[in-house]
């Protein structure tokens, strides 16, 4: 099998993979730039940042890629429009907007020229965002790491999501190697989008600890927990994520405010970035659900290499 090109709005990658953009600061500059300089489109995952964070990692990225860069951002986050504003004005080259649904994005879009991708999880969702816009959509399944907006597996709503709209259609959730990629796109989808796979890469911003926790999950150590964003997310049952379950976790002595509605259950910001760097025992590791598929920690360049070569081994 030959993969065919992306095109999102103007934008075309010649490898129809998009990384996800994992936050906290997991999918930064040099994640994206590696990834775009293989020929996918590299995400900056800027919820979270600061305005002058996501500058300067706009910026680098473009110091070492003149490959596709975007940003992912939450809805939900407080400052939603305004991080869309400042990555649009640091022209990036596309905003992929999840974890909420928002109309205005589109509006700043079209006002740029700047494709919006949006995350869908229904065939009503994915309608709407292409009536409102869109330049494509992600279908994310119950398979993806993170937020999740359904039970159901990515492989399930595909299809239908696929016959409902003109607009390119990418598949995320459950997508590790070069054989899922294939079965993703036999299912009509125009591209992939891969998390987890590219969490556990050399260039991931993840702490080398977090690294190595990723290499020891089992399938069963996968759990979901209640975010305070109002979404289920799925992550690795470590200490935290049980208390988070058992509803133990105490509540934050303070709140920055980052999110438009957040039940205060606990600091989910605080408790990624705990993660990333490194506290695998009180941070909230997000994850897929086949992080167990994943056995060694390797560049973008090799994952690359290797969905390719079983891409082309592949019959069909």
């Amino acid at each position: 099998m030959k993969l065919p090109e992306l095109k999102i709005g103007h934008l075309v990658a010649k490898i129809p993979i998009i990384q996800g953009g994992m936050a906290i600061r997991i999918s930064t500059a040099r994640l994206a730039a590696a990834v775009a300089e293989q020929g996918g489109v590299g995400l900056i995952a800027a919820s979270g940042m600061s305005f002058d964070e996501l500058r300067s990692e706009i910026r680098l990225a473009r110091s070492l890629t003149k490959g596709i860069v975007g940003i992912n951002i939450m809805v939900a986050a407080r400052q939603f429009a305004d991080i869309v504003k400042t990555a649009i004005d640091e022209g990036i080259d596309l905003v992929v907007a999840g974890a909420g649904f928002s109309r205005d994005v589109f509006g700043y879009g079209k006002e740029s020229g700047t494709p919006i991708v949006a995350m869908v999880s229904s065939v009503k969702a994915a309608k709407l965002a292409e009536k409102m816009g869109a330049a494509a959509v992600v279908v994310e399944g119950k398979e993806a790491g993170g937020h999740l907006g359904t039970d159901k597996s990515m492989r399930e709503l595909l299809p239908d999501i696929k016959k409902a709209v003109q607009i390119p259609v990418i598949g995320a959730g459950g997508v590790i190697d070069g054989h899922d990629v294939v079965e993703v796109m036999k299912l009509g989808a125009d591209g992939v989008q891969m998390g987890t796979r590219f969490a556990a890469s050399v260039e991931s911003n993840a702490a080398p600890e977090l690294k190595q926790f990723y290499l020891k999950a089992k399938h069963e150590d996968v759990v979901l927990i209640k975010s305070p964003v109002g979404l289920p997310g799925q992550a690795i049952g470590n200490p935290f994520a049980k208390k988070i379950i058992e509803g133990t976790v105490p509540a934050p002595d303070s709140c920055d405010a980052c999110l438009k509605h957040c039940s205060k259950s606990f600091c989910i910001i605080k408790a990624l970035i705990r993660a990333q760097q490194g506290d695998v025992e009180s941070g909230l590791v997000f994850t897929g659900e086949y992080i167990h598929r994943i056995e060694e920690i390797l560049s973008v360049k090799e994952i690359f290499s290797r969905i390719l070569a079983e891409v082309e081994a592949s019959n069909g």
